[in-house]
């Protein structure tokens, strides 16, 4: 993940001509990756799914008009290899609603007296009503995922890994190949930058006094 760190060194000069140098790992990698121009795609590991992953990072790349896009390893400055995946699966999803109602009336009265016969009334209503309703509904999706490198002279110069559900207008394979794409240029641009600051004075090599 090199956006952090091109981002920072873009506000921050080397201190001294020691740095400067005596580059670190993240300042090789920077400069190498400001000199990449064409771009060679491997195929991805990952089997039909990550071949077309690789075609879509071919257009998206190529669409960006800052490299060129070659078929030919040999004539490339760079290789990205990786690998790709597009998983497919069902989400479920399930309710219920329900409605109970449960009520009971009773009611009694009785009467008597030494000389009549005794008389008794009993009234009981009783009403239950239930109700319940499930849905369960399911939904296919995708999850693409693809996690790629791109080399140069054996270094690893460069690192991005992206997934995706889908897009709003594209679906998750397409959305994951922009996404690699989009931070490679974004981070590209920001290694150009870096690469044309002038040289501090202090760090210029100052004129032989005859």
């Amino acid at each position: 993940m090199l956006t952090p760190l091109l981002y920072t060194m873009l506000f921050f000069a080397p201190l001294d001509k020691k740095v400067a140098d005596d580059p670190t790992p993240e300042q090789e990698s920077v400069t190498q990756l400001a000199q990449v121009r064409r771009i060679y795609i491997d195929v991805l590991t990952g089997g039909d799914v990550a071949l077309k992953i690789r075609d879509l990072l071919m257009t998206s790349l190529q669409c960006s008009k800052l490299f060129i896009i070659t078929e030919d390893e040999e004539k490339a400055d760079a290789t990205l290899k990786g690998s790709g995946d597009d998983q497919v699966f069902t989400d479920t999803f399930q309710s219920s609603d329900g409605i109970n109602a449960h009520s009971q009336i009773g009611g009694g009265s009785s009467a008597g007296t030494r000389n009549y016969a005794s008389s008794s009334n009993n009234h009981n209503v009783g009403m239950t009503i239930g109700e319940n309703e499930s849905r369960r509904t399911e939904e296919r999706k995708h999850e693409a995922i693809a996690t790629v490198r791109l080399v140069k002279d054996g270094d690893v110069i460069w690192s991005a890994t992206a997934e995706s559900l889908g897009g709003k207008f594209m679906g998750a394979s397409a959305d994951v190949a922009d996404k690699i794409a989009k931070k490679l240029v974004t981070d590209y641009r920001a290694a150009k930058r870096l690469a044309s600051r002038p040289e501090p004075r202090d760090q210029q090599e100052e004129p032989a006094i005859k």
